[in-house]
């Protein structure tokens, strides 16, 4: 199969010809249909996550089961199917309790073994982890769901616990941060979208963001806090850099909530949080990995109805050739919406 592949720690990439998967016990091979890129991908090229060299990205797909391993009784060769980027074991307490998303054993395709940049990828535990794509969804669309709005989701709904007529800043009008944007107006929020180009605050504007602010020589937070009448109820970095990270605590108001999804780097050892802010406004602070398959069948159903369109995110769809130019770049691209790649491009 043709796939991207990078053989060093930010190494250039370059598409190849690698052996085909074989489905694991309890697992399949799906041919990916569509997958997306996103800056989570760009951190495993620039050697942020620990993952074993040669290596194939990609962990937000949906395609049709082309495989079947030993075991597997929910899904059969053509099923059109998507997944979480986080995969449960299918076995633990908290797999069988429906928190895959922090499974101890937990494997992610595109970081613990090779991801979606390809023809075919494998999956395992595949009757807890894959969820059905309904016929009116897209492939493209169910790919975006499998991380950024997935993320969004559960950082709104699962994590922040957003209310009707809450104020949500969004840090960070990507991906993840124009899904949240989408998600909060469809709960009933009130949103203030944050970022640092003009173009990604256009499209947050187009999607329900009712203020937005220009991340460029300006004061966030004051920014924030100013249109909000004294900070956002919640707030999404959907970035993951000290900056962001600061602006999002800084903008809540007294008792807020921080809704943390963009992965941060380390800086020296550690990224730096006020960490004094947190504890005199008692702010809360939540962390959200992703969503379980388990969750999927409400957001599934708004997307069904209408009442959530992912397919507006996506802004252009590439082939393999092009993901593997612009994946070293990513983290700079000034990219309003989903990149989708189609492998047969």
């Amino acid at each position: 199969m043709r796939a991207v592949v990078f053989d060093e720690v930010r190494s250039v990439p370059e598409v190849r010809e690698v052996p085909d998967p074989v489905a694991p016990p309890g697992g399949v091979v799906v041919r990916v249909g569509a997958t997306g890129l996103c800056r989570s991908d760009w951190h495993a090229w620039a050697g942020h996550d620990d993952v074993a060299l040669p290596h194939v990205p990609g962990h937000e797909l949906a395609g049709h089961v082309a495989e079947v391993g030993a075991g597997v009784t929910r899904w059969r060769v053509g099923d059109r199917v998507t997944v979480p980027f986080v995969c449960g074991c299918g076995r633990c307490e908290w797999c069988l309790r429906g928190e895959a998303q922090v499974c101890p054993a937990q494997e992610q395709p595109g970081f613990t073994h090779w991801g979606s940049f390809a023809e075919l990828v494998a999956l395992h535990a595949a009757d807890a982890n894959l969820v059905a794509v309904p016929a009116s969804v897209d492939l493209a669309t169910a790919a975006g769901l499998g991380c950024r709005f997935a993320t969004a989701y559960r950082a709104l709904v699962g994590r922040a616990r957003v209310a009707d007529g809450e104020w949500v800043a969004v840090v960070g009008a990507g991906g993840v941060g124009l899904s949240a944007v989408m998600i909060a107006r469809a709960l009933g929020a009130r949103v203030v979208a944050v970022d640092r180009t003009p173009e990604a605050l256009a499209v947050a504007t187009d999607l329900g963001a009712e203020h937005t602010v220009l991340a460029d020589g300006v004061d966030v937070p004051a920014a924030v806090a100013d249109l909000t009448g004294g900070g956002s109820h919640v707030a999404v970095d959907a970035v993951g850099s000290e900056q962001t990270c600061a602006d999002a605590i800084l903008g809540l108001r007294r008792r807020g909530r921080l809704a943390q999804v963009g992965l941060l780097p380390p800086v020296e050892g550690h990224p730096r949080v006020p960490m004094s802010r947190v504890i005199a406004w008692e702010l809360d602070l939540l962390g959200s990995h992703g969503m379980a398959a388990a969750d999927y069948p409400p957001m599934l159903a708004l997307v069904e109805s209408g009442a959530l369109a992912p397919q507006r995110l996506v802004e252009r769809t590439i082939g393999l050739a092009e993901a593997a130019a612009l994946l070293p770049v990513f983290d700079t691209a000034t990219v309003a919406g989903m990149t989708i790649i189609d492998p047969t491009r």
